[in-house]
């Protein structure tokens, strides 16, 4: 195809010179028209053929290929959008649609699929159509078709569309969905205490008449058996539950499905609230002032979530140094009301270097030992009393004792070792790190006091002189009971030799005998990053089982475990959707919630077309219900409406690619100055008269 491009001017002399040129000849042919002269006219056309033969005119011409209009075509590929029979709806129109633009002819149909957001984001369909705009000439695009529900969930974005915007709405005219929506939920609780979550049923679309106007909602902690309540629909309501567990609690919600619903991947919720102990009441009662007690009191009075109550037996009831009882400014000792009245208000019990003095009798004794057999904790720090006459050990609380005193008490230089199976519990896996090591063994100083004991039960974390049992670790009944053989943690405490991880042994020795998660023996977790699982097994065996992870389908996958450190066992899986996972391993079971309290293409399933409406108005566009029939497509001019009823329209866009460019001289230049010269000749004749 060849077209005209108009004049162009290639000028002989410089623009400035001519722009003079002109207005010098103007001033000229303005005088002879002052003066009367009868050939001013022809003075004047001849000045204007001198000037456009300096001006050097030509005629411009160019070969065009013509370019095809483009149709695009957005299809979306979202959860919500696969929901029913909104899939087959969506191929159906996609071809319907590229079989219409191959019959027009002259189009070229580009096709973007929009998949799930990342991260849960939605569908983000203005985005993908400002992205698929950015890559095609504007000036070619005929027309935009988006076959979707109609769900978007990205802000609108100012597109300025060239062409006209259609919406091909999936979706059927009488669908309705029930969902659940966690209204509010604490991200912490205080175990024991109750709490109250928000919660709502709503029904959205084509409501059936006569649905019922309640709903049954299960729920569980930590995929335990679920409870059951009837719950309104269309109504705000609360749900008191109560955490016993401390860490991340995994609840979960699900309502039963209503015959009929679009779908029920929305009517589950999965709330995760960490389990925290409000203020860890703990009792510090030290036989006699030692060098030790400052370190024990000043660990947990530096904790603001321990009530610390501390008592050191001064004075004992035998004893008489002749001062008047009303001159003592010391607080009597309220054995009754500690270890009989509100012994079980404790969280932990510890006596430090503490001996049988006659303050408590053989019942206070008894009455602690089921105080920890019951679900307490108790922590015995040991002395040189611990291996006397006057030991605790010979009291009824020896009968809940991992270890029972020779009576020998062994005062030589040694550094405290983490045992074989030390290295694999929690309480003390990872201390020698902490300190750098030296050459003949871990960089701890040196203790000077041990109590020989005879394990009878428990396990044994730590060593001292010749391999004796340094620290034992045992569970009696419910509860926990850890057992210290020497009074010397303070040396490192106060850098001797370089001092050693007392405050992170002292710290986990106190968390583990509460009952922390993460230092518990036996255990197995996951984590969740995305839709990356990481599963971790800690034990005291010398080998594990594969995990078995059942899915939120019920489909169960098993999943070996390699182990990364002593007493740690790891794994990593992809997990094929979101939702709640189960995991179990032997005895041992574990929750991971993957995703979201509920999924946001879930949020809102019935398909509409008002969140694309202002695309479609602007453009002069229409929108087309896939159920009614696929439309007619056709051509119509640019600014007239493109739908109708029945038919949608593209505008021709008649774009073209120029390739090649011809020049030709409007005049030769001899034809000007024979031109210039019989115009000046014609002009003196006339006047020469």
């Amino acid at each position: 195809m060849t077209g005209w491009d108009g004049i162009v001017f290639a000028p002989r002399l410089d623009w400035p010179i001519l722009w003079a040129l002109m207005g010098l000849s103007a001033v000229m042919v303005g005088l002879a028209l002052w003066q009367g002269l009868r050939g001013w006219w022809l003075r004047g056309l001849a000045a204007l053929a001198l000037i456009a033969a300096l001006t050097n005119p030509s005629l411009q011409s160019e070969d065009r290929d013509s370019l095809s209009d483009i149709a695009l075509i957005v299809v979306d590929d979202t959860a919500s959008n696969r929901l029913s029979g909104r899939a087959e709806q969506t191929n159906a129109a996609r071809a319907h649609l590229e079989t219409e633009l191959d019959q027009l002819g002259g189009l070229e149909t580009r096709v973007v699929t929009l998949p799930d957001g990342p991260r849960n984001t939605g569908t983000e369909l203005n985005t993908a159509l400002a992205e698929a705009l950015s890559d095609l000439p504007r000036d070619r695009l005929a027309g935009i078709f988006a076959i979707t529900d109609g769900q978007a969930h990205d802000d609108p974005l100012d597109l300025s569309l060239p062409a006209p915007f259609h919406l091909l709405q999936t979706g059927e005219a009488d669908d309705w969905d029930r969902r659940l929506i966690i209204r509010n939920a604490p991200a912490f609780a205080i175990l024991g205490e109750p709490i109250t979550l928000g919660l709502r049923v709503e029904d959205q679309g084509a409501v059936p008449p006569g649905q019922s106007r309640f709903a049954t909602l299960n729920y569980s902690i930590d995929g335990e058996a679920p409870n059951t309540a009837m719950v309104p629909v269309g109504e705000d309501m609360e749900i008191t539950v109560t955490l016993d567990r401390g860490g991340m609690n995994v609840l979960q919600f699900e309502l039963e499905e209503a015959e009929g619903e679009l779908t029920t991947r929305n009517n589950s919720a999965i709330v995760q609230i960490n389990g925290v102990r409000d203020r860890l009441s703990v009792l510090l009662v030290s036989g006699e002032p030692n060098a030790g007690q400052r370190t024990w009191r000043n660990l947990l009075k530096s904790d603001p979530a321990v009530d610390l109550v501390h008592f050191t037996i001064l004075r004992p009831p035998d004893r008489h140094d002749g001062v008047p009882v009303n001159e003592l400014s010391l607080i009597a000792f309220p054995t009754r009301e500690l270890f009989v009245e509100k012994i079980d208000e404790f969280d932990l019990i510890i006596f430090d270097r503490y001996r049988r003095r006659g303050i408590l009798p053989n019942s206070y004794f008894s009455n602690i030992a089921r105080y920890v057999e019951e679900g307490g904790a108790l922590l015995v720090v040991g002395g040189p009393e611990l291996a006397s006459a006057d030991s605790i050990w010979r009291s009824p609380l020896g009968d809940v004792f991992p270890a029972r005193p020779t009576a020998r008490v062994l005062d030589e230089g040694f550094r405290p070792e983490i045992t074989e199976l030390g290295q694999r519990h929690p309480v003390t896996s990872g201390l020698e790190a902490l300190v750098p090591a030296r050459e003949d063994g871990p960089g701890w100083g040196r203790w000077f006091r041990q109590i020989e004991m005879e394990p009878l039960q428990g396990q044994t974390v730590m060593s001292g002189i010749d391999g004796r049992p340094l620290l034992m670790l045992d569970r009696v009944g419910q509860g926990r009971l850890a057992l210290l053989a020497s009074d010397h943690t303070w040396l490192w405490d106060r850098g001797f030799e370089g001092g050693g991880p007392q405050l992170e042994l002292l710290r986990r020795l106190a968390h583990w005998m509460m009952g922390e998660p993460d230092l518990e023996e036996e255990t197995l977790s996951a984590t969740a990053e995305g839709q990356r699982v990481t599963i971790l097994r800690r034990t005291l065996l010398d080998d594990v089982g594969a995990v078995t992870v059942t899915g939120p389908d019920g489909e169960s996958q098993t999943v070996d475990l390699a182990q990364d450190s002593p007493g740690e066992y790891r794994a990593e899986f992809d997990a094929p959707e979101i939702g709640l996972y189960r995991l179990s391993e032997g005895d041992l079971d574990a929750v991971v919630a993957l995703g979201p309290q509920a999924p946001r293409e879930f949020e809102e399933t019935i398909a509409t077309a008002d969140k694309l409406r202002p695309l479609v108005t602007s453009t002069r566009g229409g929108v087309q219900r896939v159920e009614e029939g696929l439309p007619e497509l056709r051509l119509v001019r640019e600014g007239r409406a493109a739908a109708g009823r029945g038919w949608l329209g593209l505008t021709p866009r008649e774009a073209y690619v120029t390739t090649e460019l011809r020049t030709a001289a409007l005049l030769p230049g001899w034809v000007w100055l024979l031109l210039a010269a019989g115009l000046a000749l014609g002009a003196w004749l006339r006047e020469g008269r």
